[in-house]
Parts: C-alpha cells; structure tokens; sequence
C-alpha cells in the first residue's frame, strides 16, 4: 500500500494543513528528507555502535575538534569506514567541526573556583602577570585587543553567559574595567563572549590550520568551519584545504551577530550555513534567534547553495527549510544515542508532511532570476513534472551532485535518487534535502565502444532497483529521470519518464 500524498488535491497551503495527520506513517513508503548528523564520542565510536546509529537513521558523522587527540578521532574515521564495509546502507560521511577561533581566561590561582559577588568590581586584563594569577579583582584575557573593540556599556559574558560583566571605561591598553551584573564563580580557562562588538581575530588559529590539513590528508568530506565571521573567512580556510581538499564542504557556523550582519556576503563563499543557536543565544538577545534562524535559512531561496542548521527545535527548522538536523552531546556522551536518532527521525518526518509542496514549490519557482542556466531550468521541469504526476521518485544520474543539489533546492515531494560514480559526492550529497545517494561501482565505459545510452539505461535501471530494495521507492511508479546528454560534469540537460520496472517499460532487459 502507498502512502505517497495527493499533491493535485491540496495545491493550497491551507489546504493542505487542513488535511494533516497528526500520527507517523505506519505502512508504505516511510523515507525521510533531512539529514542527521551525530556527534561521535566515546560512548559510540565503534563499528557496532555506528552501524546502530546509521539503521537509526545517522547519514553524517561528526568530529568535534575542540575536544580529542587525532589519535582518538583517527580511530572514528576508520570505524566509519569499517562500518560500511561490514553493513553497506548508504554512503555515511565524514565531518570534521573546527575548534575556530575564540577568546578564554586565565587560570584562577591554583585552578579554584573564585566567588564573585553583583555589584563587584573587577579589571579584565591581557596583562600577562595575571595569566595564571586570576582572582576578583583582575581577571586574564588572552585576546590583545579587547581594548580596541570594546566600549563602555557593553556587555562581556564569560562561560556561555553564566558571568556577565558591564564594561564601565578603558583604562589603559591593556585594562577594561568592569562591574558584575550577577553573582557566580571566577574559573580558569572558559569561554569569553563580546556581544554587539566586531572582534578581530583571525579566521584560523594554528591548530585550525593543523586540523583542516590532517582532515584533508584523511579525505573529510565536509569541514563545519566555527565562528565564521566575514566572507574572508570561508577564503581563507579554502586556502588551507586546497587542491587536495577542493572537494570538502565548507559550512558555515553562524555564531554571532558579525556573523549575522555580513551573511550575506559569507552567503556566496559558503557551501552551506549552520545556525549556531547556541552561541549565538549569548551574542543576540535570546528572542532574536528564533528570527535569526528564519532569515539565514529563508536567504538560500535565490542562492543554488542548499544549506544545513544545528538547531534545538527540530520540527521548526525543518519547516524552515533546514537540509539537515544535528545531535551533539546526546550521540557523543548521553546514555540513550540510538533512542535519540529515532526520536529526532520521527520528528523529521512528522514535520515534513506539514510542508505543502505544491504551493512551496510555485514560490520558490517564481523567485527564480530570469533566464535560469539549464541546470536549474531542468532541476525545475523535474520537480514540476513529479509534482504533475504524483512521482514515486526523482532519479538523477550526475557526476559532481551538481544537478541533485540543483533539484533539492526546488523541495520535490517525493525522494531524490542520486546515481553516481563519485563517492566523494555520494557521502557530501547526504547535505542535500531529499537526496538519497547511491555509488555506481561499475567503471565508466570507454564511449568509443560502447554507446552512451546503453550505459545511462544501466545506471538507471540499477538505480531503480536499489530504490525499490531501500523502501523509498515502489514497483510500477513513475520515475522522473534527469540526465546529461553526454558523460562529464556540465552536460545535464535531458528528462525521460520511465516506469519502475527493470526494463524502464522498453519492453526488454
């Protein structure tokens, strides 16, 4: 039995929400667009304990290099890889989250926690004899210039906002002082926020550059790039990934208001965008992320770059248009990875039936700049007509996951079979709405020989099947194909209708 939706039936969206059901799909096709990514940690860094989290629904893993050796997380991408090899599923990709730059402390005197009470006041120093000597009276930073940035009347939140001091002058060059606006504790080493002040420090620090070069060495196949600030920065950290590593996805972590100011710009550096919900809550007012989310991820309707968010309300960001959803903390150390892969699944997928792809559609098409490039005239045709016939499926045949990342955009109601031989774009094309990825192992033909038409009826017929094998697709279903007209990247330009069926309907095998 089918669950597939009838789109001709609610091209309204009233229409369709008044026609939503509340409860999961328990039978038929049951495929999820958005994409997880899972942070791995000790509790789930082995073969058996990823494969567990891929069945649950993980398509991304992710290392978070402000914590671990490269030993340690050496030791998570061959257990990704071994994973594969001993369950095939679907390609699982590997994403390398940078510690970026950032601004700490000192150490307290004997590392003690030193109470602070409202109302004190404190000097916050760069002055290097309070490196390790902090106390409530002088407390180490280790950004030079603070002094430069910052003005009186400005906030400085130290460890995620749990201390927050109100800068009250600039003493000298290297001295800010400053009353404390709650009661807490003075701790070494933590976190230093500057909301609403443009800070200067560089785009990647020495361990950055270090990490990005052991990633690529490694063959990543996306970096989460912290603290992205300026369009400069997504440059800069492309320089250090490049020839070897030009394949690697750069998203861009969005985590303060300079970030937020200069999106548009970063806009058109980036593969992609995480909304970094929670750093950014200590740099904008807690009421304006919610807003901050909507803008980044509305701005990738007229840009051909599809975006991912890191964000806490997951039925939300998907409504929003978030390609995928991450887990941190609950799949690295929490007691229950498995039970939250399958609930953040779940969610997923009730969100996305909430989404009328019908009318969404028709906007996203009349936002398009006129004349389009063929890709995105082709991209839109194909979803048009799956949306026309009520498709069972998308099936693009592609070299680069160009022209899949071209249809995602347009968010098709039905799943996105990608045939490739790339494997790079197999496991990056997990960044892409509804896009499920297959490798084509077979080598290509030598055309000379062999007639290229031959070869694109095998990828899509061997394409078919494994849709069918993977649930996500149903015996005797229209298939829209999308295809080039002949091999190499840049030539998608052709689309054909053919049935489910191992023949393609051409009466033979």
């Amino acid at each position: 039995m089918s669950s597939k939706p009838d789109f001709e039936a609610s091209r309204s969206r009233l229409e369709w929400i008044s026609a939503l059901d509340t409860e999961a799909p328990k039978e038929g096709r049951n495929f999820r667009r958005t994409s997880i990514i899972c942070t791995i940690g000790p509790k789930t860094n082995s073969v058996e304990k990823l494969n567990m989290l891929r069945k649950a629904g993980m398509n991304v893993v992710r290392m978070n290099f402000s914590h671990g050796s490269y030993e340690y997380h050496q030791s998570v991408i061959d257990n990704a890889r071994q994973a594969e090899k001993e369950w095939a599923g679907r390609p699982v990709a590997i994403a390398l989250d940078t510690k970026g730059p950032e601004i700490r402390t000192g150490n307290t005197k004997g590392d003690a926690d030193i109470p602070i009470a409202m109302g004190a006041e404190i000097n916050i120093t760069t002055d290097e004899k309070y490196k390790t000597q902090c106390d409530d009276k002088n407390m180490y930073v280790d950004y030079t210039n603070i002094t430069k940035v910052i003005q009186p009347g400005r906030t400085i939140y130290v460890d995620d906002g749990i201390l927050a001091f109100e800068v009250l002058e600039i003493v000298d060059g290297k001295t800010i002082r400053c009353k404390c606006v709650n009661n807490g504790n003075i701790s070494s080493r933590k976190g230093v926020n500057l909301p609403k002040t443009d800070v200067d420090l560089p785009a990647l620090s020495t361990k950055d550059i270090a990490d990005l070069k052991w990633g690529v060495k490694n063959n990543i196949d996306m970096v989460f790039a912290s603290f992205i600030r300026r369009a400069s920065d997504v440059t800069a950290i492309r320089e250090v990934l490049g020839d070897d590593g030009k394949h690697v996805q750069i998203i861009s972590k969005i985590e303060n208001q300079q970030g937020v100011d200069n999106f548009d710009d970063i806009l058109q550096e980036t593969d992609g965008v995480m909304v970094a919900r929670g750093d950014l809550g200590i740099e904008i007012p807690a009421a304006s992320v919610f807003m901050a989310q909507k803008l980044m991820i509305a701005k990738f309707t007229n840009n051909p770059r599809p975006t991912r968010a890191e964000v806490s309300d997951v039925g939300n960001a998907v409504l929003d248009g978030a390609d995928c959803v991450m887990l941190s903390g609950e799949t690295a150390k929490g007691s229950y990875p498995k039970e939250a892969v399958s609930m953040m699944h779940d969610t997923c997928l009730l969100a996305e039936k909430a989404i009328p792809y019908v009318s969404h559609f028709d906007e996203l098409k009349s936002l398009v700049k006129r004349p389009s490039d063929t890709l995105e005239s082709c991209a839109m045709a194909a979803v048009s007509a799956s949306l026309e016939l009520n498709a069972g499926a998308i099936l693009v045949l592609t070299t680069s996951g160009r022209s899949a990342r071209a249809i995602s955009k347009f968010r098709p109601g039905c799943p996105i079979i990608m045939v490739t031989r790339n494997a790079t774009a197999a496991r990056y094309s997990h960044l892409y709405r509804g896009v499920y990825p297959f490798l084509f192992n077979e080598a290509k033909p030598d055309f000379n020989e062999t007639n290229w038409q031959v070869d694109v009826d095998n990828r899509l017929k061997w394409g078919i099947k494994h849709a069918i094998g993977l649930g996500v697709l149903n015996r005797g279903e229209q298939v829209v194909c999308v295809q080039g007209w002949r091999g190499g990247m840049g030539h998608t330009n052709t689309i054909r209708i053919v049935p489910a069926e191992e023949n393609l309907g051409l009466g033979s095998t």
